[in-house]
């Protein structure tokens, strides 16, 4: 069987570190975990090898050298294509869950904005926070879409969320400089 049949392509990646301390293997999980990898068990993750994961591979590797630690990254495939399916789905489990909780984070900043209309808060500096936050919520849409590479199903619910949240966000806007105008014609 040739590789194409057993499926995708991954990276496998075996970290030892020293117990301690302690600050390097967090290091390393961090970077891990912020480029999506999947953890298979203690020191060994798994990445799609594909040019999405690559720098955050080199740099998982770079910190667990700099902490006198050992990497060493292999390829591989499925045995046959059920095991390349069934890691594949792993994969698309741990994006499904990164996108529920984006998608959590859409609801909570379209409530913070509806308080904020509640209760008649239209000021710039509260505007230029809900900006920040959107800014926050796409730049993770960005991160979570390079990394999803099979496609989990909730991808598209939270393209269309975020397109929400940038609505939501330009009524505020509107409404933020609708308030200012009228404070400003109030004056004169």
């Amino acid at each position: 069987m040739t590789n194409d049949q057993a499926g995708a392509r991954w990276l496998v990646l075996v970290i030892r570190l020293p117990g301690e301390p302690s600050r390097h293997r967090v290091a390393v999980w961090r970077e891990l975990r912020k480029v999506g990898a999947l953890s298979l068990g203690q020191g060994i993750w798994a990445v799609p090898d594909v040019p999405a994961f690559a720098e955050g591979v080199r740099r998982a590797v770079e910190l667990t050298e700099r902490a006198e630690g050992q990497a060493v990254t292999l390829q591989a495939t499925g045995r046959d294509p059920e095991d390349a399916a069934r890691f594949e789905a792993l994969f698309t489990a741990a994006r499904s869950e990164d996108w529920t909780e984006f998608l959590g984070d859409c609801g909570k900043f379209e409530e913070e904005i509806a308080k904020e209309i509640r209760i008649s808060k239209f000021t710039l500096a509260e505007l230029e926070e809900e900006e920040q936050s959107l800014e926050r919520l796409r730049r993770w849409h960005r991160d979570l879409t390079a990394r999803d590479v099979f496609g989990a199903p909730e991808s598209a619910e939270a393209r269309e969320r975020l397109r929400q949240c940038q609505s939501v966000c330009e009524d505020y806007a509107e409404r933020v400089f609708a308030a200012l105008h009228q404070s400003e014609a109030d004056q004169v």
